[in-house]
């Protein structure tokens, strides 16, 4: 079916840095239907030609080797410009004769990505209920929203409300481009197409689970926002705990939306809620040190840019094993990574001058350095039964030739085929909240545990170190991937 796919909030960074740059990419693979009408909406004032001349630059930047000049000039025909307001009824009528002119009375599906402010979510919505345009009588109507999806359980609640009395749950497409990630697809391939790691996936076999996302970089000029979020609603609720859920579900019967989706909400009804003195023995919380500095940020803010929680899934196939997740800002270096550590062997034949028993580990790193490493204990040459750690290593990049697609190649893609696997669901979201919610609150409370400072540069505050090997008996892993490709 042909299809149109209208971008709110188009004159703004996420358009011509990612969005555009996706279609364009998709196009010239020849994944978009022959009838592909792309519509940008904003108040700014732009001609058609205008539109398509602004994005050119940006995409022929983004897009690296894959631009060319003739393919753009096909594609740019493709792409329209409308003026528009969310807070304007009448703007909308107009988007919808507009959208009816140029699709030529043809029946067409049609893609709607808010790309605008989050507070700007609800009204776009009304408003695109008000004016028919959520009507798919004569083709789809779908809706892309991005994230932040609320700032606590109760707006996350209200904001579904609201859009469910115009789209229904299966129209609505809640994005997260962490999901869009090739290496994090591939986690399904590696548990469910490979017999030797399934059987072990499970407390018979892992010690426990780390997850962390790190940043190198700190807040910058985004005081106004990060202020306000905090490490938790920024990358945890959302980021962190699709990765969780993915390392954790039990397989589906079949790889459909549906189904998969289902799987990842029973790990979020399994996660053993937080009372009482756990607030302050399973979670640390850090701010580097400059933060109170940096423009923007009200002086004494308890705000967290480091966070590092153990929880637990109480069901059968995880009882008893800890996941260890953590981000943070300013940390030593960007990666995002899961850690699945395997139990050591519960005894070693090979005497005293043998190291102490090391689990196996399998890592999956999903940025920069995408790739999966198996740690596994071999003999040390010309030497006695010593042992060292070896590793087996699978780079992404060096076995796709260094075309990694951005992931949001992958999330329009399967927005535009009607694929919702890769994107949450309300009772998804509310749950993670629900998860959320109760820390923060324990976090912002007289009670609230010790708010530990770090120098930027290195892996968080010492303290959480401590945490993790007095308390826990455990260690982060704490590598830099190497980046092996250009």
């Amino acid at each position: 079916m042909a299809h149109t796919i209208v971008i709110f909030g188009a004159s703004g960074d996420l358009t011509s840095r990612k969005l555009i740059p996706a279609l364009y990419s998709l196009f010239k693979k020849n994944k978009l239907d022959d009838v592909v009408r792309i519509v940008g909406v904003s108040r700014s004032r732009f001609e058609n030609q205008q539109f398509r001349d602004s994005l050119r630059e940006s995409v022929a930047k983004f897009a690296g080797k894959l631009f060319d000049a003739q393919t753009w000039d096909e594609f740019s025909q493709h792409v329209y410009y409308q003026p528009g307001d969310i807070k304007d009824a009448e703007d909308f009528n107009a988007l919808a004769r507009f959208l009816d002119e140029i699709e030529q009375g043809e029946p067409s599906g049609r893609l709607y990505y808010l790309s605008t402010m989050p507070q700007l979510y609800e009204e776009a919505i009304r408003q695109l209920g008000a004016a028919g345009l959520a009507d798919d009588t004569d083709g789809f109507r779908r809706v892309i929203i991005e994230k932040p999806f609320g700032t606590d359980l109760a707006t996350a609640r209200a904001l579904n409300d609201s859009i469910h009395k115009v789209f229904r749950e299966d129209q609505i497409y809640r994005i997260d481009h962490y999901l869009g990630k090739e290496t994090v697809q591939n986690i399904f391939a590696l548990r469910f197409a490979n017999s030797i790691f399934e059987p072990i996936w499970n407390r018979n076999y892992v010690d426990h689970v780390q997850i962390t996302v790190a940043e190198e970089v700190i807040i910058g000029r985004r005081a106004g926002y990060y202020d306000n979020a905090g490490i938790l609603r920024d990358m945890f609720q959302n980021h962190i705990l699709q990765l969780m859920m993915i390392t954790a579900m039990e397989p589906p019967a079949k790889y459909d939306a549906a189904l998969v989706r289902d799987e990842k909400v029973k790990v979020l009804h399994s996660v053993r809620k937080m009372t009482g003195a756990d607030f302050a023995s399973n979670t640390v919380r850090g701010q580097y040190e400059g933060y109170l500095k940096e423009e923007g940020v009200p002086a004494g803010s308890q705000t967290e840019t480091y966070a590092a929680l153990k929880l637990y899934c109480d069901n059968w196939r995880w009882k008893g094993v800890p996941f260890y997740l953590r981000s943070g800002k300013g940390m030593s270096c960007r990666t995002t990574q899961i850690v699945i550590q395997f139990r050591h062997v519960p005894h070693i034949l090979f005497g005293q001058k043998t190291r102490s028993p090391v689990g196996n580990r399998l890592v999956v790193q999903i940025q920069p350095a995408e790739g999966i490493q198996l740690h596994f204990e071999s003999k040390v040459p010309e030497s006695e039964m010593k042992t060292r750690t070896s590793t087996l290593d699978f780079d992404f990049n060096q076995s796709s030739k260094g075309d990694m697609p951005d992931a949001y190649q992958r999330l329009l893609l399967d927005a535009v085929l009607g694929d919702a696997s890769l994107f949450a669901r309300s009772d998804e979201v509310e749950l993670a909240w629900g998860i959320i919610d109760p820390i923060l609150a324990a976090w912002r409370s007289p009670a609230a545990p010790e708010l530990f400072q770090y120098t930027p540069g290195l892996w968080g505050p010492p303290e959480a170190n401590e945490w993790m090997g007095n308390q826990h008996h455990r260690e982060w892993f704490d590598v830099c991937p190497v980046l092996t490709h250009p």
